[in-house]
Formats: structure tokens, C-alpha cells, sequence
């Protein structure tokens, strides 16, 4: 418990791992009251309606009618990251709640590891490190080699923030780059970057030399690499994703029973990819090698076949993991939820058609 004149704002705890950031909760401090969930149901009935917002990090707490319907006075409900896919919008929208997230701050890190991955992956970095150090190593094989990414086609589907940001970055590297998108992007911003407009998916697939899934899951794109698709690649292509969950800053309220599959853990972004095909298609060598940031489960169940391939790299969904960008997400909700404190209007609010 904090300053008593300070405002309530619920929290999932103070420490641990399923705690807010402990660096950022001095900071939280000076503006609100963190209670955090044991000290609120030990004590709903006096904290409840001191509670005005609720800050979300890492998915917790969850938001569920029950605790809506404990909390009067509660105006916000803040959410860091892009992904909504834990909270019942709809649900929250009937208490009179507003809801707010951190979408721009995801963006810069996500493409920085997305490039990341494409460069670990195409130059064997994580072979080279096991290689190297392995006792068992006596010599370096002179025909250890893997694929140029000065040059290569980068295939980008999803070329909104984030997909836009890999280009950037792309371009640097010299590379001819390609793109798949809902909408195409305006013409002075597809020459920034050099990037060339792909309507057909199947073009993208059979053209690149390294695909880059950088879009939204929703209903619509769920399953959109699957084995027909893996099949159209090349056998040196890899396959890299940094999907994220879907960001709803302009939902249609049509598409909010699909979003309850989300919640219910149906619909994650390592589910842009049919899995099993791609286990099959990096044994086989359909294609070359893949890199996830996502996956579904997460994490994998210890004995997946994905585990023990020597062509594929998996990282922990740390696209945002950065020190700077997660400070971002806390002084962006921060800014929220003081706005919704007075009145004003939200950043970063999310809208619902």
C-alpha cells in the first residue's frame, strides 16, 4: 500500500516474475496508490472503491466481471504492449471502463530482433556458438556456410509499424525487399525504403529468399503459412516470425466472438504458422531454416519435435524486451491513465468500432 491521497491503481504485485517491473514502481509511486491483488481480496470492500485504474503488465491481472463489478470508481483498465488478446473488451466496454495500451513502443525492438533473427538464422550464428565451444571441437569445418543477406529478397508480410521498421532497417543491409499487406502503402513511403507492392500472397512466397511475418493475428490470418505455403518457398528460403497478438486500437465489435477465442488461449501469434507443417517442411529441407519469436504453446512442450532441429532458432517472445522500450510502455500508461484521471482525452485509447 502507497500514498493514501494518491489515487488507486490495482497491479498484479510489486515483485516477482509476474509483478510489475520493479525499476518502474518508484516511479508508479509517485502518482498512484499501488494496491496490489492480495491486498485487494483481503480487503475488497474497503479497497475496491479506491481502486480508479487498472495496470496491466504481462497479462495480470485479469480482468474478469467479477472484479469489474468490485471496483466502482474504476475508469481505466491500461494495458501494456500492443496485444489485447487477455482482456474481454466487449465485457469492459459494458462497465463503462476505457481501455488503453502501448502499441508504439513495441515497434522499434520488435524490428530490431526480427532483424536479428534473420541474420542469426542465415549466417548459422547459434551452430557457429555451439560449434565453437563444443569440447568435442577439434578443427573448423571449411564447409561450414550459410546464406548472404546483402543483396537477398526479404519478403515482408504485414507492413504496418513494425513491418515498415524492418524495411528500414532492410534497406541498410541492401537488400530488395517485398510485401504483402491488407492495404498497400502510399507510394512515398514504399520508395523511403525501395519496397515493391505485392498483391498475391503465393508471388511474395515463391520470389523472397527470407519471409518476415510481421502481422497482427486474427481470425483472418490464422494458419497463413501452412504447408501449401511452405511448399511455395524456396529450399533456401527461412522463414522468420515476430507476429504479435492482435491490436484492436480499431476493432470491429463483429469480431469480438473471435477475440474470446483469444482469451481462451486458441489464438496466439505463433498460430500465424501451422506448426506441424513446418516441422516437416525444415526435416524434409523443404525450406532452408526458420527463427520464432512466437510459438504455440508457449513455451513448447519439452519433448516438440521443433526442439530438436538443428535448422531452426526460437527465442522467448521477447520482441519488446528491452529495457528502454518496456520504461516506454510504463510512462505511456502512466500518461493514460492520469488523462482518464481528468478527463482528457486518452493516448493510445482503444477504439472500438
Amino acid at each position: 500500500m502507497g500514498d493514501q491521497d494518491l489515487p488507486g491503481v490495482l497491479v498484479s504485485d510489486l515483485e516477482g516474475p509476474h509483478g510489475i517491473c520493479e525499476d518502474h514502481a518508484e516511479d508508479l509511486k509517485r502518482h498512484f496508490n499501488l494496491i496490489t491483488m492480495q491486498d485487494f481480496l483481503e480487503n475488497k470492500a474497503q479497497l475496491g472503491p479506491k481502486i480508479q485504474a487498472v495496470y496491466i503488465w504481462g497479462g495480470r491481472p485479469a480482468v474478469s466481471q467479477e472484479l469489474l463489478c468490485s471496483l466502482p470508481s474504476l475508469k481505466i483498465v491500461a494495458s501494456a504492449g500492443a496485444g489485447l488478446d487477455h482482456l474481454d473488451l466487449g465485457l469492459v466496454a459494458s462497465f463503462g471502463v476505457k481501455v488503453a495500451n502501448t502499441p508504439h513502443a513495441v515497434s522499434s525492438p520488435t524490428a530490431d530482433l526480427g532483424m536479428a533473427l534473420l541474420l542469426a538464422a542465415a549466417r548459422r550464428v547459434v551452430e557457429g556458438h555451439q560449434l565453437a565451444v563444443s569440447p568435442h571441437t577439434e578443427n573448423f569445418p571449411t564447409d561450414y556456410m550459410g546464406q548472404q543477406v546483402t543483396g537477398a529478397t526479404l519478403g515482408i508480410i504485414g507492413m504496418g509499424s513494425i513491418g515498415y521498421k524492418i524495411a528500414q532497417r532492410a534497406r541498410a543491409f541492401e537488400m530488395k525487399i517485398v510485401y504483402h499487406n491488407r492495404k498497400r502503402r502510399k507510394l512515398e513511403e514504399e520508395e523511403a525504403v525501395g519496397a515493391i507492392y505485392c498483391e498475391r500472397l503465393d508471388d511474395l512466397l515463391q520470389s523472397s529468399d527470407f519471409v518476415m511475418l510481421a502481422v497482427s493475428l486474427t481470425p483472418q490470418t490464422q494458419g497463413l503459412i501452412g504447408k501449401r505455403e511452405l511448399r511455395l518457398m524456396k529450399p533456401t528460403a527461412i522463414l522468420v516470425n515476430i507476429g504479435r497478438d492482435q491490436d484492436v486500437l480499431q476493432c470491429d465489435q463483429r469480431a469480438l466472438p473471435n477475440l474470446g477465442l483469444q482469451r481462451s488461449g486458441l489464438v496466439h501469434p505463433g498460430l500465424l504458422v501451422d506448426q506441424d507443417a513446418l516441422v516437416e517442411a525444415l526435416q524434409t529441407r523443404l525450406i532452408k531454416a526458420a527463427a520464432l519469436d512466437v510459438t504455440y504453446p508457449e513455451p513448447l512442450p519439452r519433448d516438440h519435435p521443433l526442439l530438436e532441429l538443428k535448422n531452426i532458432i526460437l527465442t522467448p517472445h521477447i520482441g519488446s524486451a528491452t529495457h528502454q522500450a518496456r520504461r516506454q510502455m510504463m510512462e505511456n500508461l502512466v500518461e493514460s491513465i492520469l488523462a482518464s484521471f481528468s478527463g482528457l482525452p486518452i493516448p493510445n485509447e482503444v477504439l472500438l468500432k
